[in-house]
């Protein structure tokens, strides 16, 4: 009798491991799924690009029309309506749920591996581009504009895209607060200078969506995401001040995962790579995207001060 391949054994991870996302998470155990998910820095790096597929086949995703351009919601923390995060040294990183600078404290919550594989107009992969991201955190607070949260810098972060255009972040999954579906903004620039210089160009502003039934079941079974539940009865795609135009037709990620260990998402985006988009993602900073912060635009704080990138 043939024995069934064990699904942590190494070789056969790697044998397997380029037939697919879902294929993938199918065929791990929770042990290593933990190990994955659990772990930070280069450990969680090689497990997300493992969990994402080869190169060979993050190269021949189909081509998509262009993602929508969207708003920046009130709290980007990239110069457009007080601090420019993007400028401070320790935001170009692949872990985001800690803050850097002033303060180490990482936002808490279910984890969460996600990757956009960004491609120009004609499906080719955009390499050496950056990104930037940003997101609420488990009680629906951005760092740097919500209070309790003013004095961090968790869930922002910058990183290069590889020669398959794909970029990778560890952090948790968002909350969904008032009037808004559960969402990642991000940011695009060619190159790593126009992202940390403060200058730019921004070449695309959009944002990611969550599947409902995922939503739902981390809300529902995960410690600390209570009020998300009552929010997420309170508003539908279609309702979405962002996404009900086309329902998140080209933002819907595709996510796999458990609340008890953690998820791992991908979005593929095509983009305008001569583009010029304004900050705010051409609507004011106070526009849809979120209820506007409490007082004046932010100043430097000690988390968000250390020395400039």
């Amino acid at each position: 009798m043939t024995s069934r391949p064990d699904p942590d054994n190494e070789a056969y991870v790697r044998e397997v491991h380029d037939k697919g996302l879902a294929f993938d998470l199918g065929t791990m155990s929770r042990r290593r799924m933990l190990t994955v998910l659990g772990g930070t820095g280069a450990v969680a790096l090689a497990g997300g690009a493992a969990l994402f597929g080869s190169g060979a086949e993050a190269a021949t995703i189909s081509c998509a029309e262009e993602v929508e351009s969207e708003t920046a919601g009130p709290f980007p923390a990239d110069g457009s309506n007080g601090i420019d995060v993007r400028t401070v040294a320790g935001v170009v990183r692949q872990d985001i749920r800690s803050s850097f600078g002033g303060s180490t404290t990482q936002a808490k919550g279910v984890p969460l591996v996600f990757s956009l594989v960004v491609r120009d107009l004609e499906c080719k992969p955009l390499a050496d581009a950056a990104v930037y991201v940003w997101h609420c955190d488990r009680e629906g607070r951005y760092s740097l504009y919500s209070a309790g949260a003013t004095e961090e810098n968790y869930l922002r972060g910058i990183q290069v895209t590889d020669r398959f255009g794909r970029v990778t972040f560890t952090s948790i999954f968002p909350a969904c607060y008032t009037g808004r579906w559960p969402h990642i903004h991000f940011e695009v620039y060619s190159s790593l200078a126009d992202a940390t210089g403060g200058a730019g160009p921004i070449r695309k502003t959009s944002q990611i969506a969550f599947p409902e039934t995922v939503a739902d079941r981390i809300y529902a079974e995960a410690p600390g995401y209570e009020q998300s539940v009552t929010n997420m009865e309170r508003i539908t795609l279609a309702t979405d001040m962002v996404f009900g135009d086309d329902l998140a037709a080209r933002e819907m990620a595709t996510i796999v995962g458990d609340p008890r260990v953690g998820y791992v998402a991908l979005l593929t985006i095509t983009v305008d790579p001569t583009a010029v988009e304004e900050p705010g993602g051409g609507m004011p900073p106070g526009g849809p995207g979120g209820p506007p912060p409490s007082g004046p635009p932010p100043t430097a704080s000690p988390s968000a001060t250390a020395t400039s990138a």
